[in-house]
């Protein structure tokens, strides 16, 4: 159907022509009734206006006159919908809009996930050893007064922390003996931060800043001064491969790294994702290994029993891991304890501290 009729308006005067309108293969042609053309329409130029249902009303963008052309034979508009892109009376091209506002919706969706499954951590791996230690002490600053107000569910202030007391000072000074013995091994560019805390778990984490939480409950559990220090070193393990800013960088991204260096640590709550991100990192199994080898190695250059590690997280650990956070979704036990095995030959050994040192650490939480 080439050939239609039409309602015209020139748009500089009211009169209403009755035209024939004419479909060429780039324009339609509105006729006069005496023949005469009265104007000529590409199809790339037409709007559709608004009107009734029954009507196709036409346009020409950007015409300088508010010229206008009507048509009411449904099937003469479908032929014009058809060659006219800019015209979509059937719906057609606001359903492909749709579908490709949602096609690209979920594309973009898929790769925020692959890159906060793959890329975010991936980047963190790269970005941790590059945040200057400076930043990372002010962040480590930050997490452990959080950490410490969420351990300390009792409100117990400065009492929760053990070795301040005058009878807790001996057990305080036993463990200094053991963390400057470690300290001095590890040669770390930061001194160590330790505290030992009154909770029940059998636990210890490390903090970004080099900052050491020892639960009195490991205390409780560990039958030698090498078993305590052996975990000492496993959490070193993390902070020398700066693995707690790494989970930071991992459960924050790029935004929370933008924070540290503008020195916004308590903005939009970012310290308090870090703490919950620290205290509840279960870490990957080739972190964990890797921070078992460090602890070892570590024991081993201070002259001390590195299977004290392996030897803590049979007793500990058992079948079914309970109790110590640094079981936590770790190797199964006896593949760990057989990695370390491997590393530590059996050799001549200093232990850490005498009975009359370690009973009293044993009491360093009163």
């Amino acid at each position: 159907m080439n050939s239609g009729t039409g309602i015209y308006f020139d748009g500089t005067t009211s009169a209403r022509l009755s035209v024939t309108v004419d479909l060429g293969p780039s324009a339609l042609r509105i006729l006069a009734a005496d023949g005469r053309l009265l104007a000529e329409w590409p199809y790339a130029g037409l709007e559709s206006q608004s009107a009734p249902d029954n009507i196709l009303r036409l346009g020409l963008r950007e015409n300088k006159v508010l010229a206008r052309l009507e048509i009411i034979d449904p099937q003469f508009a479908t032929e014009i919908d058809a060659r006219a892109d800019s015209i979509d009376r059937s719906g057609a091209m606001d359903r492909r809009k749709r579908a490709n506002v949602i096609g690209w919706s979920v594309a973009a969706t898929i790769s925020l996930l692959l890159v906060a499954y793959f890329g975010v951590p991936a980047l963190a791996g790269r970005l941790a050893p590059l945040v200057p230690r400076v930043i990372e002490n002010k962040l480590g600053a930050a997490v452990d007064a959080q950490v410490r107000s969420t351990l300390d569910t009792r409100k117990a202030g400065a009492a929760f922390e053990c070795g301040n007391a005058d009878s807790e000072r001996p057990g305080r000074a036993a463990i200094n003996k053991i963390i400057r013995r470690l300290e001095t091994a590890a040669a770390l560019p930061a001194p160590l931060l330790p505290a030992v805390v009154r909770r029940r778990e059998a636990n210890a984490i490390a903090l970004p800043g080099a900052h050491i939480y020892v639960y009195q409950g490991l205390i409780d559990k560990a039958e030698s001064a090498d078993e305590l220090a052996a975990v000492i070193a496993h959490e070193i393990g993390h902070i020398a491969h700066r693995d707690g800013t790494k989970s930071v960088l991992q459960a924050a991204g790029l935004s929370f790294l933008f924070g540290m260096m503008l020195g916004d640590f308590v903005g939009g709550g970012a310290v308090v994702v870090a703490a919950k991100t620290v205290m509840q990192s279960s870490y990957a199994r080739d972190v964990e290994a890797s921070a078992d080898a460090y602890g070892v190695a570590l024991m081993n250059k201070a002259g001390a029993n590195g299977r004290a590690l392996g030897t803590i997280l049979t007793r500990i650990g058992g079948a079914t891991e309970p109790g110590m956070k640094i079981l936590m979704d770790h190797p199964e036990t006896k593949a760990r304890v057989a990695a370390i095995n491997a590393i530590t030959p059996p050799r001549t050994v200093t232990p850490f501290l005498d009975a009359a040192e370690w009973a009293a650490l044993k009491k360093i939480c009163g």
